[in-house]
């Protein structure tokens, strides 16, 4: 019998493009064959957990091992494929370690799309998407999801909005004028798919707002009298509307 491979928090959780299938043979990329096979110390028989986002979760074991990689067959499904809620996450770009934790963070609380856009007071001028999404594999391996957030190129503000689908409403999270509690705006909402938009540090500038508020499906709301930094913010919306909305 092979051995189940752990380490601190349970079992090895890693996340594939290939179909899973009963019986179906893998061959992990390097990443994932090196940490396999030199960290975990993993030997033929050895077993572990795959997902790819489509087909559920599957027990997998170590078929084959060389000496730089191995073969993985897929055994059973241990779960079904389950859908995220329908949660976008609109955010202002900022600083690598923020922005990394905000990644992960977001994928954790069960995010659908990581969108970034750039406002007029958005610091940071570049976004590495690369990076973006292996903090998000990272985060969905380590967190139990069965699919992972999709990462966005970012775009402009203003280009965002003209491209906007009209059946997706906006909790736009307002810190410079009068709106509903939170929590109060969303018990009241309508169902249906949402985006959560956060600007960046110093907020959204007063056009943005106007072009923001003047559009049908949008909700303002606070977040309360404090200050909060750009990925606090972000994460606290994102935790109220899983609560109220979302699977929680």
């Amino acid at each position: 019998m092979g051995e189940e491979l752990t380490e601190p928090g349970g079992g090895v959780r890693l996340y594939v493009e290939a179909a899973l299938a009963a019986g179906a043979h893998l061959t992990p990329d390097n990443g994932q064959a090196h940490y396999l096979l030199h960290v975990m110390r993993a030997k033929a028989g050895d077993r572990l957990n795959l997902f790819n986002g489509r087909d559920g979760e599957w027990r997998a074991r170590i078929a084959e091992v060389s000496k730089r990689s191995c073969v993985l067959e897929c055994e059973a499904q241990i779960s079904e494929q389950r859908e995220a809620p329908d949660i976008w996450l609109v955010f202002a770009p900022i600083k690598k370690t923020p922005a990394d934790y905000l990644t992960q963070k977001a994928t954790e609380l069960g995010v659908g799309v990581l969108q970034p856009v750039f406002t007029r007071r958005t610091i940071v001028n570049r976004v590495n998407i690369e990076r973006m999404r292996i903090n998000a594999i990272e985060a969905a391996e380590q967190s139990g999801r069965v699919s992972v957030p999709e990462t966005r190129e970012a775009v402009k503000f203003e280009k965002l909005l003209t491209q906007w689908p009209a059946e997706r409403r906006i909790l736009f999270c307002d810190e410079a004028g009068e709106a509903q509690p939170v929590a109060d705006a969303l018990r009241g909402a309508p169902e249906g798919a949402w985006a959560i938009f956060t600007g960046p540090e110093g907020g959204f500038d007063p056009s943005e707002r106007g072009a923001l508020r003047a559009l049908p499906n949008v909700t303002p709301v606070s977040l309360g009298k404090r200050i909060l930094r750009a990925d606090t913010a972000a994460l606290a919306a994102l935790a109220v509307w899983q609560a109220i909305r979302g699977d929680w």
